[in-house]
């Protein structure tokens, strides 16, 4: 087994135990706009994945505008200081995948396996999941220990199975 970098292993465990991401996408006027969203990893294709309504804004805004940014953040901890939170900003591109395709399957099956609970919002006709295929990251592990994240380590630790966790 070869030697996986400390870091490797913190983002690899921050992305597999939070569920829930800040989506950052643009409005049609360029302007900023913040949603949150809850998350799945699906293994196969190396993506994150969301299930969006489709009259949600930040759908529409997506499907314009397909480059996103998501933040992955550790909660808040009283009396615990807020700087040496442990995130991630990623980047990447949003995909709306066709109804029943194989990759529209493919992270239903991943949604539903973090996300049990929602099955009967998939079979909702105004909802559509989306793939956001992720080019690069900026990782904070506390304060002062930040690191640029390229594709290739980010697809090495989407498509591990290694480290996985409950919900």
């Amino acid at each position: 087994m070869s030697h996986e970098p400390r870091l490797t292993r913190e983002l690899r465990k921050l992305l597999k135990t939070q569920r829930l991401a800040a989506l950052g996408t643009l409005t049609d006027e360029g302007a900023p706009f913040v949603s949150m969203v809850p998350f799945a990893i699906e293994r196969t294709l190396g993506c994150l994945v969301i299930h969006v309504s489709t009259l949600a804004a930040h759908t529409r805004h997506l499907q314009a505008r397909p480059r996103v940014s998501l933040l992955v953040c550790v909660s808040e901890t009283p009396d615990e200081p807020v700087h040496d939170l442990h995130r991630v900003t990623l980047e990447g591109r949003a995909r709306v995948l066709g109804r029943e395709s194989l990759d529209w399957l493919a992270c239903k099956a991943a949604y539903l396996e973090r996300f049990p609970n929602v099955a009967f919002m998939t079979e909702l006709g105004d909802f559509a999941f989306v793939a956001i295929d992720i080019n690069a990251a900026r990782h904070v592990s506390g304060f002062g220990a930040a690191r640029s994240v390229d594709q290739d380590e980010l697809k090495l630790i989407l498509m591990s199975n290694a480290a996985s966790s409950p919900g």
